[in-house]
């Protein structure tokens, strides 16, 4: 009968595994995943705590990216519970478990689990010397003239906290698994209540005279005698440590240790089939309801062995949480080393270094003149001459010459047929920026949108107008508000677009423009520009903070 029941707890497995690597095979041909598993550019699966860090790799100034939220795993499991100890466990007796597990790494998880199993037992082999067993004593059993057949029935409990260790995950030679191995080992709070069968239903003892001592090979047919004799009601409290030990819900507790390997197969996503064997060391020898060894009577002796108990069995495990991806001991950390071998996504390379013999920022390959130095230069390295006087601006002391006021001096000075130079009062440029450009409007957007209007392009045209004829100087382009993930993206949105029409639509070179956003003290939907300082630096591109924020808005 037994093995019937084995071959068919043997067909079902097979049938559930062989399910597991088919949907295995179909999720993998079918979805599409980004490095380990999760898009690692993804700041919605980020907690706060690890977005400086998720910043930082995405602005390519940190190499890894931020570990993401992953799921709990929530498992329930049912399997074959038995005891090891001085008396012959009866198998299988039913165990039950539900467990909560969360990883801290690709390899470490814990796992809070709690267990009920049902234990039972009984000898094929007689016994006589139970002097010491106040189960049998007192029942009105003989030692030494009536023979027993001990038995036992045990409920056990317990809460553990194990450590599990994933064996397999991290793969050389392929992106992920479908299966999992993995070892664990714990404490738990242990409690247990060991009963025995002394009497009939007519609560006399048994008379167990009759029944036919076993050999290894006959137990069978020694246990179908008890069984036939006896009752099933373990009406007996078996001997305990009274006192001795604490107590739980009137229970013997036990602080004890365990051990064991599982294998999980992934169905999907969200489920996997879990089978595994727990094996728990209690050094308790009271589990099965006896600890005498079989001595004569004035001598009573411990047996000097530990009971300890096995919880084999399989499961269903589910993953929960929203806004995390898979548990991680499911993921391959390496996938994403491998994919950034293969096709890195952020090319940092050293800028090009070329001959520029004057210094004028201009490589000799379109440098047309060798220009003095500290003069600034068009395109072309060509000094700049503002007004077209014939004297280049860096030796020009009148930078803007009315034309009836040409020709000009060698200091670019033009003689104007006007009494004194308070008739050019305002038409002379100095050096400062600020001053020469004068004050910038600024750009206004509506609601969430980034893109802009007609008066705003307008705007926008005018500026170009005053840096195409100032281009000596830089400007800063300002967007505010950065309390929340959306704020930011969207500041960068908008000074990313008014810089790119500038730079697109109005041919400005982008190095004159300086990326601000995200700045305090501010209106959200204000674009302001003004004056680079002569000295102010700053970058000219900027990464997207939260790119996904963006996507299907303008």
């Amino acid at each position: 009968m037994a093995s019937k029941k084995y071959s068919f707890l043997t067909g079902i497995l097979c049938l559930l595994a062989s399910y597991g690597f088919s949907q295995v095979r179909t999720t993998t041909t079918t979805t599409t995943t980004t490095g380990t598993g999760y898009d690692v550019t993804d700041s919605s699966v980020i907690s706060s705590r690890r977005l400086p860090q998720y910043t930082e790799f995405m602005n390519g100034t940190y190499n890894y990216p931020a570990k993401p939220r992953n799921q709990w795993e929530l498992g329930l499991k049912v399997g074959a519970f038995n005891i090891s100890g001085d008396v012959a466990s009866r198998f299988p007796t039913p165990g039950f478990g539900i467990h909560v597990r969360k990883a801290f790494g690709y390899v470490f998880s814990a796992r809070l689990e709690y267990n009920y199993g049902i234990g039972k037992g009984l000898n094929w082999l007689p016994s006589t010397n139970y002097y010491n067993n106040p189960a049998w004593v007192a029942n009105g059993y003989t030692p030494g003239a009536q023979v027993v057949y001990y038995n036992y029935k045990t409920t056990v409990q317990d809460l553990s906290l194990q450590g599990v260790f994933s064996l397999n995950n991290i793969r050389f030679h392929k992106s992920k698994t479908g299966v999992n191995f993995y070892a664990f080992g714990g404490i738990a709070g242990m409690i247990y209540d060991a009963k025995v069968n002394a009497l009939d239903a007519n609560n006399k003892p048994y008379n167990f005279s009759g029944i036919t001592p076993g050999t290894w090979k006959t137990r069978h047919d020694t246990r179908d005698q008890l069984k036939s004799l006896m009752d099933d009601t373990y009406e007996t409290a078996a001997e305990n440590h009274g006192n001795r030990r604490p107590k739980l819900f009137g229970q013997t507790f036990k602080v004890v240790g365990n051990v064991g390997l599982g294998v999980a197969f992934k169905l999907s996503n969200k489920i996997n089939l879990a089978i595994e064997d727990k094996w728990t060391i209690t050094k308790d020898d009271l589990l099965d309801g006896q600890q005498w060894a079989e001595q004569a009577l004035a001598q009573p002796v411990l047996t000097g062995d530990y009971d300890a108990y096995n919880f084999a069995s399989v499961g269903i495990n589910i993953n929960l949480g929203s806004k995390a991806v898979q548990p991680l001991w499911w993921l391959n950390p390496l996938d994403y080393a491998y994919q950034e071998i293969r096709k890195p996504r952020l090319m940092q390379l050293p800028k090009p270094v070329l001959p520029d013999a004057d210094g004028d920022g201009v490589t000799d390959q379109f440098d047309q003149e060798m220009t003095p130095a500290g003069c600034p230069v068009d395109t072309h390295g060509v000094s700049l001459d503002t007004d077209g006087d014939g004297v280049p601006d860096c030796r020009d002391k009148e930078k803007v010459t009315p034309t009836y006021c040409q020709p000009v001096d060698a200091d670019g000075v033009g003689k104007c047929p006007c009494p004194d130079s308070s008739c050019f009062k305002g038409l002379i440029r100095g050096n400062d920026c600020a001053a020469t450009l004068g004050a910038l409007p600024s750009v206004t957007f509506a609601g969430n949108s980034f893109s802009l209007s007609n008066d705003a392009k307008g705007l926008l045209a005018s500026v170009a107008a005053r840096m195409r004829n100032s281009p000596e100087c830089r400007v800063v382009v300002t967007g505010y508000c950065a309390s929340t993930k959306a704020e930011q993206q969207r500041s960068w949105d908008r000074v990313n677009a008014v810089i790119n029409y500038l730079v697109e639509k109005e041919g400005i070179n982008q190095d004159r423009l300086i990326f601000n956003y995200g700045q305090g003290g501010g209106d959200c939907n204000t674009i302001d520009l003004r004056a680079a300082a002569p000295d102010e630096q700053g970058q000219t591109t900027v990464p997207a903070p939260h790119p996904n924020l963006s996507r299907g808005r303008k």
